[in-house]
Order: structure tokens, then C-alpha cells, then sequence
């Protein structure tokens, strides 16, 4: 049985399609679109996920969509009649948008579905619906490799859960309890990401990484005044000072008050305030995240915890979930927000709908995450043909040589091998790779590659079976969604001077052995690198290993700021070209930057991509 499930109309659409059980394929639209976080309908990623399972829409039995738009409906209408008279400018823009588009999204599907196809609407695989959290649930347990698990899903709203909890066993998922709209603690967080200046359902991991640079000094105020934190876990927010549930804005007046200041205007110079106070919610979303993980294993008496819901991405808190909750062990999806809903949707179709079994083999069922399109060696060589790329063909050793002693130089290369990547993080399927012992590559990726914000850490693929040689970390981590300290014996204590620091002064100061990795707190984002899921990229990591006594590479995602990461030869190309990449590598082909013909340096290109 062929079964797509659909995520759209919000944020992050996305497609996968599942095979009688086993996952196929998953793909996001923005990958296709270049419109990152695409809410449209994701007909491209469709059709991505319907060619690697080499069939037409015809073959599909039933497409599963990861929400029921009618009552999120109920749940806006009741919360404006709330809180009437306000929000009436809300009420008036967001009306025609359900009355003519969401409202009807049963229909609105078939008439997509139906021109994809290029069949009649009454041809159509049978069309069902799952609950939001349900989606979110079902894509962090049944793929995850525990038989048995509790399951917490913490997102910014779905129909009107924000917090939900389930019991997974087999292939049963039972819920337990839910906190419902206003009270999320990921609009809580998507508050202060708008406050603090940065996008809202784009910018709450800049948000995070910010936060070791301040100080945790309005952890009381927030508690006092924004969210009534009980002892298990649960909150009440003070919607006083919120205007998301009727306004047009995250905060209002009152929170700018609270916090004496304006909300900052985005692409403006961050202050010491931006700084502690994302340091402060942080803390403070830690803090609920583990009250939350400790009353659900009491509750259910679980070994296991999966993970899903936008909140899920939050690695820093993850990272202690792991390190000091009660669970044997966590499991997280790594397209943890709306595109997993995707791949959920279909899941509960499988295993709820139709009671199928589980198979647990001790492995996830993600394959890496590595489920998106890979390329063929004709159309590799056609795609760089086609745009006059000057390349050579290497054999998978003769490359991987050539490209440990490329970094080696520190110089920095574009990575684009094998399937692309399912989620928010490039694995190296889609990556940009540097030395992480080089004290200049945190700041060349960022400003002269990346074009990105300064501040913003990079993270570290190690090989897995070296992890723990590096990190305060026993054990996988390859989605990249766990934040560990750095081992002790590789850090650099601080000189007194260097501990006066304040704000964005310490970014300059060399923390560990391997700088371009060590965060400000000697934290780094692990990715582990295992040769099982990603042959390839373990081989390089294991032979610069060999050469250099260095186990890991700098991996950050193959895009510049507000571009989604690349998802062809020829989106590859195109960013190796426009930034100071020195090499790129699409699959056996092997491009310099000095041997390519002259590109026009023409910065309007920029404007393609809305800063995010």
C-alpha cells in the first residue's frame, strides 16, 4: 500500500510516501521552490517522492493531510469571540483567507492533487485527515527505535494543542493529556524571538544561539509576570502582555514596558539586553522542557522519551533532557517541526487507520534522514555542462584524498553527495565543510560564505565512534539535535581579563583545540557520522582522521542566509559561484573555484531570498 502525506498552508509544506510501512521518501517544497519555509502546495516535493518510489499519483491509495483545518476554524472563532472587541483588525484580515482557501481545503487539495495527477477529482486516492499533534506524535515514535515510549510534542499551536503527551507500545499511540492554545510555550519563545528582532517560525534558533552570549538576568521577571510555571511542568501564560492571539503582532506595549524598550528593529546592531534576554528564555525553556519530561516519566513510567513539535529543535534543551531527566534515552525526529507532520500523516494512516505492526530492529526507521532526491552521474555531468563548469572526475578514493588535503589547507568546500536531507539540517548530504581546528574559519563562514550573522555557532560532524573522545556524549547523535559540552582536556581556560568579557566580545576568543566548533559556553551541536547511513562522508571524516588526528569537520548547511539549502547540481553551483567557497564536490565531480570561467559579480542575486 502506497500512502503520501501531506503538511501545507502554514509553514514548511512538505510530502513523503511511505510503503507499506517502510519510509520511501520525504522531501520539503521550499527545497524545490527556493522559497524557504514554503507554505504552499508542496506539488514539487510530491512529485520529488513519487518518482524515487517510481510510481505516478495514480498508484497512491491514500493521501493523508497532517491537520483538520475545521476545527483549528472553531479554534480561531472562539478565540476571537474571547477576547472581543480586540483583535477585530486580525479577525478582518485572516477572514478571507479561510472563506476562500482554508475553509475548503478538502477541496482545494483534490483540485491540486487532481492537476498534479492529471486525472478527474472522483479518480483520486481516498483524501483523510489527522490531527496536528497526532501527526507530530506519530512522527516521533513510530519511526523511532523503541518498542515502548513515552511521546512529548511541543509546538507553537495545531488545531489547539501546543503541548501534548502520548504513550506509544507497538503500533499504538495513545494520548494522554494535552495544554491547548493560548498557553504554548513555542509562542512564548516566538515572542521573544520577535522582540528580540529576529523572524518568527524562522529565527528562534538564532534566538538559542544568541543566548551564551548574555546574561540569565530576567529569568524572574519572566517567571513573575509572562508564564505562571507550576512544579510539574504545566503553565498558564499572562496573555496580557501577548498580542499573537488576536493582533498582528507577537508582543504589545505592556511587554515593552516590562522590558523597557521597543522591540528591536530587525537587521539593526544587537545590545547587551538582546543578549541576556535570550539567555534568560532560554533558561526558562529549559526549565519547562525538563519539569515537563520528569512529571510525563512518572506519569507513564517509560525508559524513553521521543521528541517531536517545532520546540523538539531546540538542541540546547534536548541536550539536558539527556544529561539530567530521568529517560534511559531520547529519541528526537529530525524534521521535528510542520514537514514532519508530513511523514506522521502517513504513519497514522499505517499503523492507527489500518493497524499495521511496527518492526524495531534496534534502529530508527529515518535512514539518516538522508530521503529527498539524489542525482544520477548523466545529469550530474549535464547540469554543470549546461552552466560551462570546469570540473574533473575523481573515483570515490582518488576524491576523498584530494579533498582531505583541500581542508587540510583550511580551505572551505562545498559537499553535495547522495540523497538530499529530510528537516531543517544539512548532514552532509547538503553541506559547506571546513577544519575545525582553524581559528578563522568560524568568522570567514560566516560572513564571507554563509553571509550571515557573526554570532551564530557552527556545528561539528564526528565520527561517530569518536564522539565521545570529544564530547561530554555517550552515545549517537545524528540528526544534529543534541547540544554537548566539550571534553574538559581540549578546552581553553579563559585568562581573567578574557572572563570580563561581556556580549559579542568573547566571539574572538579561542575556546578549545578545535575553535570553529566551541560556542561561546564550550557547547557545540553534534552530529555523529556513521558509515552505516552516509558511507561517504564517514570515509572522509575517517582518512582526515588519519592524516590530520582530527575525528570531525565544521558542517554547516549548503546555502547562504534566507536561501533554503540547495537541492540540485546546479543550486550547488550557483552558490559555489556567488560566495567564497574554494571547492565543490558534487558527488565524483571535483570543482575549483580558480578554474571556473568568469561569473559576473552582480550582488542583486541577494534579493532573491527574504533575510530570514
Amino acid at each position: 500500500m502506497n500512502i503520501l502525506g501531506i503538511s501545507a498552508y502554514y509553514h514548511d509544506s512538505a510530502a513523503a510516501l511511505i510503503r507499506d510501512g517502510d519510509i520511501v521518501a520525504a522531501a520539503q517544497q521550499e527545497r524545490f521552490s527556493r522559497k524557504k519555509h514554503d507554505a504552499r502546495f508542496p506539488a514539487e516535493a510530491i512529485e520529488s517522492c513519487l518518482a524515487q518510489g517510481g510510481i505516478s499519483l495514480h498508484a497512491v491509495d491514500e493521501v493523508v493531510f497532517y491537520d483538520k483545518p475545521l476545527v483549528k476554524f472553531e479554534r480561531l472563532l472562539e478565540t476571537y469571540l474571547a477576547y472581543a472587541p480586540r483583535g477585530f483588525r486580525s479577525f478582518v484580515a485572516a477572514m478571507p483567507v479561510w472563506l476562500k482557501e482554508k475553509l475548503y481545503l478538502k477541496a482545494t487539495l483534490k483540485k491540486e492533487l487532481a492537476a498534479l495527477g492529471g486525472m478527474q477529482v472522483g479518480d483520486l486516492p481516498v483524501l483523510m485527515f489527522t490531527e496536528h499533534h497526532q501527526a507530530h506524535a506519530a512522527s516521533a515514535f513510530f519511526p523511532s527505535p523503541f518498542e515502548q515510549a513515552a511521546v512529548l510534542c511541543l509546538d507553537g499551536v495545531g488545531e489547539w494543542a501546543t503541548t501534548s503527551v502520548w504513550l506509544g507500545q507497538g503500533r499504538e499511540l495513545t494520548p494522554q493529556w494535552e495544554l491547548d492554545f493560548p498557553h504554548s510555550l513555542g509562542l512564548l519563545y516566538s515572542a521573544f524571538t520577535y522582540y528580540t528582532g529576529f523572524r518568527v517560525n524562522s529565527g528562534e534558533y538564532k534566538l538559542m544561539g544568541l543566548a551564551p552570549y548574555g546574561e540569565p538576568k530576567y529569568v524572574d521577571l519572566i517567571l513573575d509576570k509572562l508564564i505562571d510555571l507550576k512544579e510539574d511542568g504545566t503553565f498558564r501564560m499572562n496573555m496580557d502582555y501577548f498580542n499573537y492571539a488576536t493582533g498582528l503582532t507577537m508582543t504589545n506595549q505592556r511587554f515593552a514596558d516590562l522590558f523597557g524598550a521597543p522591540a528591536r528593529t530587525p537587521e539593526t546592531k544587537l545590545s547587551q539586553q538582546e543578549m541576556d534576554i535570550a539567555s534568560s528564555i532560554q533558561q526558562v525553556t529549559e526549565e519547562v522542557v525538563l519539569r515537563l519530561a520528569r512529571t510525563v516519566h512518572k506519569e507513564l513510567q517509560q525508559e524513553y522519551l521521543c521528541l517531536a513539535g517545532g520546540v523538539a529543535l531546540n538542541c540546547v534543551a534536548n541536550g539536558r533532557i539527556l544529561r539530567e531527566g530521568p529517560f534511559r534515552d531520547i529519541w528526537i525526529q529530525p524534521a521535528a517541526g510542520d514537514a514532519g507532520g508530513a511523514l506522521g500523516a502517513a504513519l497514522v494512516a499505517w499503523h492507527t487507520y489500518h493497524e499495521q505492526p511496527r518492526q524495531v530492529n534496534g534502529h530508527d526507521a529515518m535512514r539518516g534522514s538522508y530521503l529527498g532526491p539524489r542525482y544520477e552521474d548523466a545529469d550530474i555531468r549535464g547540469q554543470l555542462d549546461k552552466l560551462g563548469a570546469v570540473y574533473e572526475r575523481l573515483d570515490e578514493v582518488a576524491l576523498t584524498e584530494k579533498v582531505t588535503t583541500i581542508l587540510e589547507s583550511e580551505h572551505i568546500v562545498g559537499w553535495f553527495q547522495g540523497q538530499m536531507e529530510f528537516g531543517p539540517r544539512a548532514l552532509g548530504g547538503r553541506s559547506i565543510i571546513g577544519d575545525p581546528r582553524s581559528e578563522k574559519m568560524q568568522s570567514v563562514m560566516n560572513l564571507k560564505i554563509k553571509y550571515r550573522e557573526s554570532f551564530r555557532p557552527f556545528a561539528p560532524a564526528v565520527l561517530a565512534e569518536d564522539v565521545s573522545d570529544y564530547f561530554e556524549l555517550d552515545r549517537s547523535s545524528p540528526y544534529m539535535l543534541i547540544v554537548a559540552p566539550v571534553k574538559t582536556e581540549l578546552r581553553i581556560p579563559m585568562s581573567a581579563e578574557q572572563q570580563q568579557l561581556f556580549g559579542i566580545e568573547k566571539l574572538n576568543v579561542k575556546r578549545s583545540q578545535v575553535p570553529a566548533i566551541t560556542h561561546v559556553d564550550y557547547s557545540a551541536r553534534v552530529q555523529t557520522v556513521h558509515a552505516t547511513s552516509n558511507p561517504g562522508f564517514h570515509a572522509l571524516l575517517q582518512r582526515f582522521k588519519e592524516r590530520t588526528g582530527c575525528a570531525m569537520l565544521v558542517n554547516t548547511s549548503f546555502n547562504v542566509r534566507g536561501e533554503p539549502i540547495v537541492c540540485t547540481p546546479e543550486d550547488a553551483y550557483r552558490c559555489f559561484m556567488r560566495t567564497e567557497m574554494d571547492y565543490l564536490v558534487v558527488e565524483n565531480y571535483l570543482l575549483s573555484k580558480g578554474d571556473q570561467p568568469a561569473w559576473e559579480k552582480d550582488d542583486s542575486w541577494m534579493e532573491e531570498f527574504d533575510l530570514d
